[in-house]
């Protein structure tokens, strides 16, 4: 059914007005603009509001491309799932489609098997048909084909300034420069522009390897730090989507909100919580080292791990102001013993539930999920409740913490007045007696 809306939406777009310019038509990047802004003003673009609460899936870009998203369009229709986080530009610099942004055409990253635009249309039509959120996930540091197509914005080795190569020998763009954000900014204004609700940015980051700080070398840190840097790049790139009205969410390790440094991949939590509307700290029970809170298998452990994982991010996150919303990743493949099954994953999302954290999203690096983990639409529902009694439950726990400081200031300043009364007795006292002495 799913198969045959999207054919029928698609069918319904006359070709030339919806059609890819090719690159002659695109050239410059003024050309680029244009032809964008005249297809953003002939189609009237309608976007699914951001859910009071969100849960949602994974969708990798082969399972965007093919059948897959049929699959997955049933699963958000008939469960609680009513979110899609899609591939719009992969960890390989592979663009979902035939894109407008000068620089992924120059470097050819949409021609590898890109969707149409007017199947993109038609896709997010049917998702929208069916508030079903869709989330557009652009990878940002971790892009091969543009770190060799722009050898200056890649990682420089130290000894020779050859680009650095990570443990499986792809090269990494270099976080310093400004026109890597700028690129991952432009395709998040693309996606917006076609009908995605948000944008979510991943891999903002250095690479997590301790290696690099010995072999590579940074000419454009100028004295920063890297969490300092960044935090930097950041709001730059927030602050260019906040323009366009556009929500920028980041995926960030989940082990930020534990560990009190950077990691050495420039992520410390109050330096990035505040820098997006919303941080996805990627929790994934495997990922924890053994013996990571006490526990010896944070694996075989999810309920715990995750238990302790929402509560540093509690205390972490309280102190900072304008923080974003925070929404966990779980995880749902196996990675080491036990294997994952409904169970597991149920367990995860009933810990950050605990902890007053009612929203998700799951991963599974081929986009194939757990359907038994998963409740029917009704839970949605019952989410929302939770949500509101949490909010009320906060509400009246900072107005008792409130009146307890109001309460202890009286009292302060209650003592402070009865000292400074029986200091002014006292000197009275002694002066009075001082007056009845005589000369000696």
């Amino acid at each position: 059914m799913v198969a045959l809306v999207i054919l029928a939406c698609a069918g319904a777009e006359g070709a030339a007005e919806r059609r890819a310019p090719s690159p002659e038509e695109v050239g410059t990047p003024e050309a680029a603009k244009a032809a964008l802004a005249d297809t953003a003003a002939s189609v009237r673009v309608e976007r699914v509001p951001t859910p009071g609460v969100i849960r949602g899936l994974y969708v990798n870009r082969w399972a965007a491309v093919g059948r897959r998203i049929n699959e997955l369009i049933r699963v958000a229709k008939t469960t609680e799932v009513n979110a899609l986080v899609i591939d719009v530009k992969d960890d390989r610099g592979l663009v979902l489609y035939r894109s407008r942004v000068p620089l992924a055409r120059e470097i050819g990253a949409d021609t590898t098997n890109p969707m149409s635009l007017a199947r993109v249309r038609a896709l997010l039509d049917t998702m929208r048909a069916h508030d079903i959120y869709p989330i557009a996930r652009i990878v940002v540091v971790k892009d091969p084909l543009l770190a060799k197509a722009r050898l200056a914005w890649a990682i420089k080795r130290r000894s020779d300034l050859q680009p650095w190569l990570d443990k499986n020998r792809i090269p990494w763009l270099d976080p310093h420069h400004r026109d890597v954000w700028k690129y991952a900014a432009d395709l998040a204004e693309e996606a917006y522009d076609l009908g995605f609700s948000e944008v979510q940015l991943d891999y903002v980051r250095f690479p997590d390897e301790k290696r690099l700080v010995r072999e590579a070398t940074f000419p454009l840190a100028q004295g920063r730090t890297r969490a300092q840097l960044i935090r930097e790049q950041l709001g730059y790139t927030r602050e260019l989507l906040r323009r366009k009205g556009i929500r920028m969410t980041i995926d960030v390790f989940g082990l930020t909100a534990t560990d009190t440094t950077d990691m050495g991949i420039g992520q410390k939590w109050e330096l990035f919580v505040d820098q997006a509307d919303a941080v996805l700290p990627m929790n994934y029970p495997s990922h924890f080292a053994p013996g990571t809170y006490g526990i010896g298998n944070p694996n075989a452990r999810p309920y715990a791990t995750i238990d302790r994982a929402m509560k540093d991010v509690t205390r972490r996150t309280a102190p900072v102001r304008n923080a974003g919303r925070i929404i966990p990743w779980y995880q749902d493949f196996t990675m080491g013993p036990p294997r994952y099954g409904a169970e597991q994953v149920r367990a995860q999302i009933e810990a950050g539930y605990d902890n007053g954290y009612h929203d998700w999203i799951l991963w599974n690096p081929g986009s194939r999920y757990t359907l038994g983990a998963l409740k029917p639409k009704s839970a949605l529902l019952e989410g929302m409740r939770r949500v509101v009694e949490d909010s009320v439950r906060r509400a009246r726990a900072d107005s008792a913490r409130a009146d307890s400081a109001r309460a202890d200031s009286v009292r302060a300043d209650s003592v402070r007045a009865d000292s400074v009364r029986a200091s002014s007795a006292t000197v009275t006292a002694d002066s009075a007696a001082s007056v009845q002495q005589p000369r000696q």
